[in-house]
């Protein structure tokens, strides 16, 4: 963050275009529109942008006070879900000689384009406002320097013929605001790169693109699959009840273990007062599906294992390949978020399969206390991530 020498030496500089300045602390879409632009660095600069908020145009202070709540308010715009992929940014507080001012400092994505609510935004000196085409092209091709992350790679062998652009179409539906598809003129191959799913220096589609939407993502992915087990006892030595490779586009891998976990979750009826029954399953179907998700999100899509589903007679294990990633830590496992598939995570949210973005943990370890259930057990080492759920006491 900045210090305070370098903080006035921004605000009184008029004419960069690192800077937004604004007096407004309510202004949700404003301050998300900011933080879009300077995610996606337009200029590139390759430095980071700054939203000043109690800051006039002429880079005098508005003698804001800064609360804990607009902090709260401003940090909580990464982890909403509208700005996809999430922004890497940073909020704090700078108490200055002449009053104080909130600070969000924004880094410049490695996956651009980046938007907010369907859209790209970006600055082009003191302009701020919506990418036409070209400008989201040149941000798309730009991409292919920045890769950080694997979903991103392009799949080399693969073209275009090993996707299923129906799915996609249905998918753009859900990421892009409709007015920009209206206006739209790409090709195919421009669609597809503008939410990261095919590389235009490679004219092939990304590991992402491959994994959403191909028509056999295993054959370039192996391990891009769920083996799902049903046991009748308490460990493996018994013959399974079900048995399933879950194979095909992520869709179609989400879908099949929802069927899975609703076909094999146990619920009991109980009578209730006033003939009003009450009835209480084995484990709460969202807390499966929420934790089942953040492996598919979080795991590593490089290594050649399966995401492991197996049920027992007393619980259920989840296990993943790739152990914590980034800034999470065994300590912060349920608070904070770092995304080894950034791309992925975006389809996860764009598709209505994850609401907030880093409250996964949360949210289910309170539908499992609500319904019963102990709390989900983890043990992680450098290359495996598992989670035990335990049955809810009968």
């Amino acid at each position: 963050m900045l210090t305070v020498e370098q903080l006035q030496s921004l605000l009184s500089d008029l004419e960069s275009d690192r800077i937004e300045r604004t007096i407004s602390t309510r202004d949700t879409d404003k301050f998300a529109q900011a933080i879009c632009a300077f995610a996606n660095d337009y200029p590139n600069h390759r430095q980071p942008g700054y939203l000043i908020i109690g800051a006039n145009d002429d880079g005098s202070l508005a003698s804001l006070s800064v609360t804990d709540q607009l902090l709260k308010d401003l940090a909580g715009i990464r982890s909403d879900g509208n700005i996809l992929p999430p922004p890497a940014m940073s909020v704090g507080k700078r108490v200055l000689p002449s009053g104080e001012v909130a600070v969000v400092e924004v880094q410049p994505s490695s996956i651009p384009p980046v938007r907010y609510k369907g859209k790209v935004y970006i600055r082009v000196g003191p302009r701020k406002g919506v990418a036409n085409e070209q400008e989201e092209r040149v941000l798309s091709e730009r991409r292919a320097s920045l890769i950080t992350s694997y979903d991103v790679y392009p799949v080399r062998e693969s073209t275009i013929a090993d996707l299923t652009l129906r799915l996609f179409e249905e998918y753009r539906m859900q990421a892009i605001d409709a007015e920009v598809i209206a206006e739209n003129h790409r090709t195919i191959e421009e669609k597809l790169a503008s939410l990261r799913c095919f590389d235009l220096r490679s004219k092939a589609p990304t590991v992402a693109g491959i994994l959403l939407f191909g028509t056999d993502p295993q054959f370039y992915l192996p391990g891009a699959y769920v083996q799902f087990i049903r046991f009748p006892g308490v460990n493996m030595t018994e013959r399974p009840d079900d048995e399933l490779q879950v194979c095909g586009d992520l869709r179609t891998v989400l879908e099949t273990v929802r069927q899975k976990i609703i076909a094999h979750n146990h619920t009991t009826v109980l009578k209730g007062e006033g003939f009003r029954d009450k009835s209480t399953a084995d484990y709460p179907e969202w807390a499966l599906r929420e934790l089942f998700h953040n492996a598919v999100m979080h795991r590593d899509y490089q290594s050649h294992t399966p995401i492991r589903f197996y049920w027992f007679s007393d619980r259920i294990e989840i296990q993943s390949p790739g152990g914590l990633y980034g800034e999470v830590t065994r300590e912060t496992l349920d608070r904070r978020n770092s995304y080894r598939n950034p791309v992925l995570a975006e389809a996860l949210r764009s598709m209505d399969y994850v609401n907030r973005y880093g409250y996964g943990i949360q949210r289910a370890q309170a539908m499992l206390q609500a319904n019963g259930n102990p709390p989900a057990e983890f043990e992680i080492d450098d290359k495996v991530f598992l989670v035990t759920i335990r049955r809810r006491p009968a």
